[in-house]
């Protein structure tokens, strides 16, 4: 039984690394800059 819990505690450590890795790379994916966004609320404007 130690055993299985070992593999699910590694099993949780990789999809954390994976989802911290797609955040990052989303995070410096992002353009720089300034959002201008036209929509039903108005005008919004955003620093990136």
């Amino acid at each position: 039984m130690k055993q299985n819990h070992l593999y699910a505690v590694i099993a949780v450590l990789v999809l954390i690394v994976i989802g911290l890795g797609v955040y990052v790379w989303r995070e410096q994916s992002k353009p720089v800059g300034v959002e201008i966004r036209l929509d039903e609320n108005g005008i919004a404007v955003e620093k990136n």
